[in-house]
């Protein structure tokens, strides 16, 4: 069945998988603006953060502090919408998306 979804969607099979490296690097890094994931979520997804404009607690980020974390879609939509507007000042792609959840979600 892998094989047949790779050959029916050969873009999705040239993908690069989702990297918690790479997806640590983006969430501490401020790409060219002031603010960084890291700004308001810490540098240590698994501690609670705080908005550096509004001063407004933040639970932890990462799922193994906060069970609640990425279990409603749509407000991980909501999530990446609004933060990486402020981050980046575009929408994220897929690629980072999937590599920040994919750090978010290896640290224990």
């Amino acid at each position: 069945m892998a094989v047949l979804a790779a050959a029916s969607f050969p873009a999705l099979a040239q993908a690069p998988v989702p990297s918690a490296q790479r997806g640590e690097l983006f969430f501490k890094s401020t790409h060219g603006n002031d603010w960084s994931c890291a700004s308001c979520h810490t540098e240590n997804p698994l501690a609670p953060g705080k908005h550096v404009k509004t001063g407004k607690a933040i639970a932890p980020l990462a799922p193994a502090a906060n069970p609640k974390r990425f279990t409603d879609a749509a407000a991980v939509e909501k999530w990446f919408r609004r933060n990486c507007n402020d981050v980046l000042g575009r929408a994220c792609s897929a690629q980072e998306m999937s590599d920040v959840t994919q750090y978010l979600m290896s640290l224990k």
